[in-house]
């Protein structure tokens, strides 16, 4: 067994993430490749710091490996040692190592220097020569370049490897292929992951041909679908028998693969992330071939690969735990941040689901709670007081008056706005640089365009006029409150189509996800968070286009989920924000 010298390790001792001590993992230096980390009670799991908490002296462990004093190991094996009281590396994919004995601390110092230089010159020849490359494939969808973009418009990968197999024989005769030829790839779903994380330039492979609804039992209140079919899809075909899903995200065209693999999650304190519905499922490996799993057939490697980011293979099907269909009384109001602070826990206790929409730069929080509608119970005769074109009058109206301005902008001297820009400062509630030089940000819609609009659509359009604008997001962040305020009321639907809503078009967005005590005790940091968020939008006077999102959920049994948690009773906060940059100042 090989023992390390200046390798930064990161364990798990008394539920906290620390770093073992440099003299206690003495010997050799190597390259290593990203593998997860082993630890008692929590099974075999992927630290990262937004996901697992992680104190700011671990951040510099997450990136892949280096070397030297740097050195970062995130893929280890690790077993408990009594000696360091943590735990003793015993495995790993070890590249290029140099094995000796550990210099001492009494070496000239021009010695060590030396070495670490002879070492990383050497390793970095032996690198470029010896490291094994992927070997070239065969086309499976012509040879012509295929441009892939995601979901929110702000991804795009370009590449030659895009495989769609339509069988799952075909899929694991492509697997295996890959897998013998040392190329890459990566399994993409309907790619709604703002951040792009499911798509590739080296190769991506993509179930959507494989969508089929394989069998509904309605004596288990199952469902058994291949992974490339939509959440829409199932829940239709759910619908005659009575049934439909726990929970939904807000949005329905995601396949069933990559709704479960990326831990995608409703509002509900009760109510866990989608993966926690995964009971079965089949997962097509590169080393061990394909994989029926579940908590009685392998449950470590189960747990692990029902959200996992398609890390351990392709899931080629899935069986999900359905309930009994039922109608939601969805009631939507607009209240203040005091409002929410005083009667938060309770909310927080008495709604089946519960989200609040935290609108920047004015006091509004829109809160909407939805419930069961029991059998034969007649809803609130309370609906909305607006209808849709008044709800929306105030983007309308906005958007008129913003054409205008832009329009006329335009028609001006385009010279002598030239000018002024180049003595222009810019900086936060000046005028962006494309509104200064007069042009339009989009093409000017007509009235009977503007009316074919939606919400989220209308608050796109205005955000293009000048999204770097300060005072311009402002307006067009009062615009939606007083929407919010139009559309307060109640309504009635399915759960499918009232837990669905609209979440915009091409954004920026981050989500964090943390623990904030227990439903019965919550700890109220929920609501620090957000409140952060919006202190720093004003002190720092960022553009923070509306709304920051807050949903809950239940905790999840999955390892890789940011929502992991080995008691049942924690209590998860998610926060997310059009405007990334912001949860990361925070």
């Amino acid at each position: 067994m090989y023992r390390w010298e200046n390798v930064l390790v990161l364990i798990w001792e008394d539920g906290k993430a620390k770093m073992l001590k440099r003299q206690a993992i003495a010997v050799s230096r190597c390259w290593y490749t990203t593998l997860p980390l082993l630890s008692p009670g929590r099974g075999l799991f992927a630290p990262t710091a937004s996901n697992y908490h992680l104190p700011p002296s671990t951040s510099s462990l997450l990136p892949f490996g280096s070397i030297g004093e740097s050195a970062t190991v995130v893929g280890l094996y690790l077993r408990p040692q009594k000696k360091f009281s943590g735990f003793q590396l015993i495995g790993g994919t070890r590249y290029f190592c140099s094995s000796g004995s550990s210099a001492s601390s009494s070496d000239p110092f021009l010695g060590k220097s030396l070495a670490y230089v002879a070492l990383i010159v050497g390793s970095g020849l032996a690198t470029y020569y010896y490291f094994p490359r992927p070997a070239k494939v065969d086309q499976k969808v012509g040879s012509d370049e295929h441009v892939v973009t995601n979901w929110s418009g702000t991804h795009v990968a370009r590449t030659k490897v895009c495989i769609q197999p339509e069988s799952l024989e075909e899929l694991e005769a492509v697997v295996v292929d890959a897998n013998s030829k040392r190329q890459k790839l990566r399994p993409v779903g309907s790619g709604l992951s703002p951040n792009g994380i499911g798509l590739s330039d080296d190769g991506m492979v993509n179930l959507a041909l494989m969508d089929k609804i394989l069998n509904i039992d309605k004596q288990t209140n199952q469902v058994t679908v291949q992974a490339g079919a939509r959440v829409e899809q199932v829940v239709d075909a759910l619908r005659p028998h009575g049934l439909t899903l726990q929970n939904f995200a807000s949005i329905k065209e995601q396949q069933i693969g990559g709704f479960t693999q990326v831990g995608a999650h409703g509002t509900g304190a009760t109510l866990p992330p989608v993966d926690e519905q995964v009971v079965s499922l089949r997962l097509v490996t590169p080393g061990k071939g394909t994989l029926d799993l579940s908590a009685n057939n392998d449950p470590e490697l189960f747990y692990l690969s029902r959200c996992s980011l398609g890390l351990l293979g392709v899931v080629a099907e899935v069986t999900l735990q359905c309930v009994p269909i039922q109608k939601l009384l969805e009631y939507t109001f607009v209240t203040n941040k005091n409002e929410v602070q005083k009667r938060h826990k309770k909310w927080l206790q008495e709604n089946k689901h519960l989200r609040y929409l935290w609108i920047p730069d004015t006091d509004a929080v829109v809160v909407v709670q939805c419930n069961p509608l029991p059998n034969g119970k007649e809803p609130p005769k309370l609906g909305r007081k607006y209808s849709l074109d008044k709800r929306l009058e105030p983007f309308r109206s906005l958007y008129k008056e913003l054409s205008t301005k832009y329009r006329t902008a335009k028609e001006g001297d385009v010279q002598e706005t030239e000018k002024s820009v180049s003595s222009v400062t810019v900086k936060a509630g000046s005028m962006s640089s494309s509104a200064a030089r007069g042009e339009e940000p989009v093409g000017i819609l007509s009235d009977s365009e503007l009316s074919e609009l939606s919400f989220s659509e209308l608050r796109d359009r205005l955000l293009d006029f000048d999204p770097l604008n300060r005072e311009h997001v402002k307006r067009v962040n009062e615009a939606e409150a007083e929407y919010w305020k139009r559309s307060e009321g109640y309504r009635v639907g399915w759960s499918d189509d009232i837990l669905g809503f609209e979440c915009g078009g091409q954004q920026w967005v981050a989500e964090v996800c943390f623990p904030t005590g227990t439903l019965k005790i919550p700890n109220l940091t929920d609501l620090d968070y957000p409140k952060k968020v919006l202190e720093l939008i004003r002190r720092e006077e960022i553009p923070a286009p509306a709304p920051i999102e807050q949903r809950w959920t239940a905790s999840s049994r999955s390892p890789f989920s940011p929502a992991f948690s080995s008691s049942a009773e924690t209590l998860f906060s998610w926060v997310t924000s059009i405007c990334a940059a912001l949860l990361v100042a925070v």
